[in-house]
């Protein structure tokens, strides 16, 4: 048994990522839970003064330190998964949420905030007391006796659910291999190859070793001639976590789970006095009910429709003409869309990657951002969990001296027992500290999923990658630029959740800035920039399928919602899934694709009833772009007093005001929907 102290109890800014093993996670989580409840405790005395720095200085503190050390095992059962962290991750769940649970429906807590006077509040502070008094009505604290216990049971029971639902999707993207013969993989990238190679070799197997993750499924999708090839992928992708997928994975089965999440939902939002999940779902967010975002979703797709429809009809003929398919599958249409990009726009995505380097793209992505919003990024030191991850920090010049305004680290690479896709999360949040009266600077996790170098050459990002990596900068930034300095509304936390991806979103755009792309290229072998001639057929190419792609998103969108309003939640869901797909999808899925099984956002990653969020906040993104390139030079320089202006309105104010708010103090007025539509090449004249 280890003498040394626990990492998770240390008081060290950063936590200890290199130090913190399995057997902490148990004596840590519950001599932080006893810390907690003791505070508890101590705040609902009735000689507490019932003062919002008093509760927080207590309180807060405490509760903070919990979050911290769950924050790093929680991020750490999600980029460095094994059998041993994810049964401590597992065993510390239940009493983790319970507390929550049990924190945010207290009583005796509710009544003190009720008993604080908002004219003792800054702005800040009364932005942070109006949020908490509606989260304690949503989190049960008007509910007594039975209905109370009930609440918390659901609580606990949705975590397990959900942790459940990400487990199945990781192993039975893990579990899934394909040795593929040389033959077999005619057309498909050398790098690809290469680390398909590998992996079979560190197997002791011959061929090549075929994986279900996006660096590899992806370009084999793209690329590959063999269709028997891409038919074996595709089936293995869009069945996973399903009773559809091969009988050795069908352990991995989220349907019964995804069905007992749905009833608790229901049973929940009934508990509160909703009429389904929902109509709860949108009560903190920017809509204001789920008929309005039904109806935006509904009009959103009737506009783009009839780009969509092109988009296939020049697909068929194309694959008719000019590959012979004449009943293309499921499987075909990546093929067939890289192909007819490659004949319509004269390059493909294979040819762009050469030039984006990730060193590269990282150092251009760091001077839009530096010179933008008036910041310097440098690398930084910090305890990590991979030898690939790196962490920065950003700080502002403030006189003559350099002041740390936030820190991140960043891991960027695709590897075994790392959760797929790309997110940001928070360490910690901006906070002027009740204990100390300390100014606590912010630090975010920036986590991608892209393919590693081969053969000693840097990893080459898709134009896809290097506009994920942008995005999940965008959030990053909304989280450590904040000049807030209340923790519950610094940054991203109290931003309504439709409103959260306007920074994240917006940043994209700058991937297809000539004036930004200058300096983020530069060819694997030769060093040479990309080419303008290159970066004009890509921009030609950039709203290539733009319909389809919109009405995949609201196909994804449309379903959530009405899965959480108007579905029964005792039903099956897949009709309801096959009814939205008829009803917006230009392109039917095989009746065995079960896309549902793997759908982590809404059944294990927040977004429940919110997946629209997306294509909300696209809407602002695209309004709040159009500034820049309203005020822009000539030479398509971006005004850096419009950075300053987006700076000030969006990215500092955070959370602490609505995020309508912030927009029209950036626009001077409501968002339009005009610029998403002009942007995606949509615009109707």
């Amino acid at each position: 048994m280890s003498t040394l102290p626990n990492p998770l109890l240390q008081t060290s800014a950063l936590p200890l990522f290199d130090q913190i093993r399995p057997e902490h996670v148990a004596p840590a989580i519950d001599a932080l839970l006893l810390q907690s409840e003791a505070a508890l405790e101590e705040v609902t005395g009735p000689s507490f003064p019932a003062t919002w720095t008093d509760i927080a200085r207590t309180l807060d503190v405490a509760t903070e330190r919990l979050g911290s050390a769950w924050g790093a095992v929680s991020h750490l059962n999600a980029v460095v998964d094994t059998p041993e962290l994810r049964a401590a991750y597992n065993a510390a769940l239940p009493k983790v949420t319970e507390f929550w649970t049990r924190l945010g429906a207290d009583e005796r807590l509710y009544a003190k905030y009720k008993a604080i006077d908002p004219a003792t509040l800054n702005a800040e502070q009364r932005q942070a007391h109006k949020n908490a008094m509606r989260n304690f009505v949503l989190g049960g604290a008007d509910l007594t006796g039975q209905a109370c216990i009930r609440f918390a049971e659901i609580q606990e029971k949705q975590a397990e659910l959900s942790q459940k639902f990400s487990e199945n999707a990781l192993d039975a993207t893990d579990a899934f291999s394909y040795f593929a013969t040389a033959a077999e993989l005619e057309g498909v990238p050398q790098d690809v190859q290469q680390t398909a190679r590998a992996l079979a070799q560190a197997d002791g197997k011959e061929g090549f070793k075929l994986s279900l993750k996006m660096p590899c499924y992806l370009p084999v999708m793209q690329f590959a001639t063999s269709s028997t090839l891409r038919e074996t992928l595709y089936r293995g992708y869009v069945t996973r976590g399903s009773d559809q997928a091969a009988p050795e994975a069908r352990k991995f089965d989220n349907t019964q789970t995804i069905l007992e999440i749905l009833r608790l939902r229901k049973e929940e939002a009934l508990l509160l006095g909703f009429p389904d999940f929902g109509t709860l779902s949108v009560v903190p967010k920017m809509a204001d009910s789920p008929q309005t975002v039904i109806h935006f979703l509904r009009d959103l797709a009737a506009k783009a429709r009839p780009f969509a429809e092109k988009d296939l009809a020049d697909l068929r003929t194309f694959a008719k003409d000019k590959l012979d398919l004449k009943d293309p599958q499921p499987w075909d249409w990546p093929y067939m869309s890289e192909k007819l990009k490659e004949e319509r726009y004269a390059f493909s995505e294979q040819e762009v990657k050469q030039y984006f380097t990730a060193p590269k793209v990282l150092a251009g992505l760091f001077k839009i951002v530096e010179t933008l919003f008036d910041v310097a990024i440098s690398l930084d030191h910090a305890p990590v969990w991979n030898a690939g991850v790196k962490f920065y920090r950003i700080e502002r010049k403030t006189g003559n001296s350099l002041v740390l305004v936030g820190q991140f680290y960043l891991d960027p690479a695709a590897r075994a027992g790392k959760r797929g896709g790309a997110w940001m999360d928070d360490v910690r949040g901006r906070w002027l500290r009740p204990d100390n009266g300390q100014l606590q600077t912010p630090v975010a996790h920036l986590v991608c999923n892209f393919a590693d170098g081969v053969d000693g050459k840097p990893p080459l990002l898709t134009h896809d990658d290097v506009t994920t990596l942008f995005h999940e900068f965008g959030h990053g930034l909304h989280h450590m630029l904040t000049q807030v300095n209340e923790r519950d509304v610094s940054g991203i936390s109290g931003v309504e959740w439709d409103a959260v991806e306007l920074p994240s979103q917006f940043m994209e755009n700058f991937c297809w800035e000539w004036s930004v792309l200058q300096h983020m290229t530069a060819h694997v072998d030769t060093g040479e920039p990309l080419p303008r001639s290159l970066f004009d057929k890509m921009l030609a190419a950039k709203n290539f399928q733009s319909g389809m792609q919109t009405l995949r998103q609201i196909e994804f969108s449309l379903f959530d919602m009405l899965l959480h309003t108007e579905h029964n939640p005792e039903a099956d869901f897949m009709p309801l899934l096959q009814s939205v797909r008829d009803q917006v999808a230009v392109i039917q899925s095989p009746a065995w694709s079960r896309t549902a099984h793997t759908f982590s956002h809404i059944f294990a990653g927040g977004y429940a009833a919110g997946y629209y969020s997306y294509k909300w906040a696209e809407v602002l993104s695209a309004d709040a772009y159009a500034a820049f390139e309203e005020t822009a030079a000539p030479d398509g320089t971006h005004s850096v007093a419009t950075g300053v202006q987006y700076r000030q309105a969006i990215l500092e104010a955070g959370g602490s005001r609505p995020a309508m708010e912030s927009f029209k103090a950036f626009r001077g007025r409501e968002p339009k929907l005009d610029a998403l539509l002009r942007h995606q090449g949509m615009a109707v004249n």
